[in-house]
């Protein structure tokens, strides 16, 4: 065993927190136990999750903390200008999940056209066996995609539906380099062109309600939301008014504001698809991020160069 303390923070995969138990000195952060002095500066790493995250309070009470080992791509549940202000390291997980959220997203865009969860609930009702006929959906294949975020999982859902013959449209802060998309500068404009609108950005405060009111408008009646990003991307009041409304089409959504807790307003429409954060939940994906996770840990241990660190300022 490397005697070296790990503070977990959060609770974690299994797996991930055996792995730490057996490798190095794991102790789980108790909100309601606060730690001694003692224990809190013996403290170098910390492991913690996306969802959960290491907070202000907590990095002060760790005077010697050196890194933070985030499990998940996405990393807004830190504190990361406090991080930055003590030059402590913060790594993440991105690439090996990118196939499976893609998936996800493309799962997510297929319900919500063709409405394929309410129809399975309609069959299992007896809908089909009294002789009555599900109502007609959309057609998916050659819709306008437009993809807020094209990093690696928008590149990758980009991927997927062009090969349902789909048009693809992007909006970043500046345009890609090699992509075959074509770059939209205006989010709203981005909105007004597409049939559906896939969220693959970070979250955090600085892509908080990005896609306001202004945007669902533009996206339109007949247009779907798909969210595989943050829950805090999207105005979930305006998104709400918006369907209530009938002045958007649809959603699909993997995430959000207020995890776990789903509105009754977004669970009550058949034309919503709420999926339980599982975009990259499978054994495969999960087993790769507990890897690399570790992996940075024993990297920086042994004084080399961090596998994928994130900057900060």
């Amino acid at each position: 065993m490397n005697a070296t303390p790990v503070l977990q923070v959060g609770g974690l995969l299994p797996a991930l927190e055996a792995e730490l138990t057996d490798e190095f000195d794991r102790r789980v952060y108790d909100q309601a136990a606060p730690l001694s002095p003692e224990a809190a500066a013996e403290i170098r790493i910390a492991v913690t999750s996306g969802r959960t995250g290491l907070k202000a309070d907590l990095i002060d009470q760790l005077p010697n903390l050196e890194l933070v080992a985030n499990f998940g791509v996405g990393y807004d549940g830190n504190d990361t200008q406090a991080l930055a202000a003590r030059g402590i390291k913060l790594t993440n997980t991105p690439d090996v999940l990118n196939a499976c959220v893609a998936d996800t997203a493309l799962g997510l865009l297929l319900a919500a056209f063709r409405q394929f969860p309410e129809a399975e609930r309609f069959t299992r009702a007896g809908g089909w066996a009294e002789g009555r006929n599900y109502p007609l959906t959309r057609r998916f294949s050659g819709s306008t995609i437009g993809i807020l975020g094209m990093g690696r999982i928008g590149a990758e859902v980009a991927t997927r539906v062009e090969g349902f013959g789909c048009e693809v449209l992007y909006h970043n802060r500046r345009p890609v380099e090699g992509s075959s998309a074509e770059y939209v500068d205006s989010l709203v404009e981005l909105a007004r062109r597409s049939d559906a609108l896939v969220i693959t950005v970070l979250g955090g405060p600085s892509t908080k309600h990005l896609v306001n009111a202004e945007v669902l408008e533009a996206l339109g009646p007949d247009g779907i939301l798909v969210n595989v990003a943050r829950g805090t991307v999207v105005d979930e009041q305006a998104l709400i008014a918006a369907l209530e409304s009938d002045a958007l089409g649809g959603a699909g959504l993997d995430v959000v504001e207020d995890e776990p807790n789903v509105p009754a307003a977004l669970l009550d429409k058949p034309n919503v698809v709420v999926f339980p954060h599982v975009g990259s939940g499978t054994h495969e994906t999960r087993a790769d991020m507990k890897n690399l996770v570790l992996a940075n840990i024993r990297a920086y241990l042994a004084g080399e160069e961090l596998l994928t660190p994130v900057a900060l300022s």
